[in-house]
């Protein structure tokens, strides 16, 4: 007889993931694998004992996968990927397809790893790349402050992936600026976008990439019209509200085990209005010497 289980729904990064009890975890790993047919669908393919049970409270467990749309064994093409987001309804711009087509993602992820598919990755230093489909979330609720000639800001750059997507919305007139406290991603971040469609724009200064504690923001190019944080915050850091343009728009997880996606309008007098828009699990937004020690 099947198993069938309710579990609430949490984002790896979107809606669509179904976040087993940690009884739940410890029991299924210990199914025999010629049994595993009987767990769930958005489970089954993806089901293994983690390396380190700790990594489920920090983001960093593959276990997961946005199984529901796609395993990616198909998947050998950035488009095609692409093509997945919008048959899925994940991508309904033509503005971020465009954009997330002509930038590669295979530039951007470890040698070895499989680009396409649906899931976030490690990139060393107890730091992931977020999955496809939560670039596309999140390009998509910015999508009308990334607009020719606006200023944006990535902080938690990591490989550069979403800064150079950035870059490729705002322009030649605008600015994309990515904040990364880890030296050697950084600098393994611009060799990446040397590579990628979003060169020029680097080579021209409108994209740069800089070393620094990303929960302060980058002052130098503020205020931004959009704000990116790539990992979760306790609660939503000052100075990046300050370097937000009356107008902008900032999306930042917030939260400790429980975390929301949380999108911060900043009104023109200067309010601030704020929603939740999705469950989700990021890394922890923290210093550089507390996420080397595994936070």
């Amino acid at each position: 007889m099947p198993i069938m289980i309710q579990c609430p729904v949490l984002a790896y990064g979107c809606r669509y993931y179904y976040m087993p009890s940690l009884k739940q975890i410890l029991t299924f790993t210990l199914i025999p694998h010629h049994r595993s047919h009987l767990l769930p669908p958005s489970l089954s393919a993806s089901f293994h004992l983690p390396n380190n049970l700790n990594r489920l409270l920090t983001g960093n467990c593959s276990l997961f996968r946005m199984e529901r749309f796609w395993s990616g064994s198909g998947i050998n093409q950035n488009k095609a990927m692409v093509e997945h987001l919008q048959h899925y309804g994940v991508i309904s711009s033509k503005k971020v397809a465009e954009v997330m087509e002509t930038i590669d993602r295979a530039l951007f992820v470890p040698a070895g790893t499989p680009p396409y598919v649906d899931s976030p990755m490690a990139i060393g230093y107890n730091a992931t790349i977020s999955a496809p489909h939560m670039h596309a979330t999140c390009l998509q609720i910015l999508e009308e402050n990334l607009q020719p000639g606006m200023r944006a800001l990535d902080v938690g750059s990591g490989t550069g992936y979403l800064t150079a997507c950035f870059a490729l919305m705002v322009g030649p007139q605008g600015r994309a600026v990515g904040v990364e406290h880890i030296p050697e991603l950084v600098a393994a971040s611009i060799k990446n976008i040397e590579k990628s469609a979003a060169a020029t724009l680097l080579k021209e200064d409108v994209l740069s990439v800089h070393v620094g504690d990303g929960r302060e923001g980058w002052p130098e190019f503020a205020p931004y019209d959009a704000i990116h944080v790539g990992a979760a915050a306790p609660e939503i850091p000052k100075a990046l509200i300050d370097q937000l343009k009356p107008g902008g728009r900032m999306v930042i997880p917030v939260g400790n085990i429980f975390q929301d996606l949380k999108v911060i309008d900043k009104n023109q007098d200067g309010s601030i209005s704020v929603r939740s828009e999705t469950s989700v699990r990021y890394v922890p937004l923290t210093s550089r010497d507390a996420q080397l020690r595994g936070y």
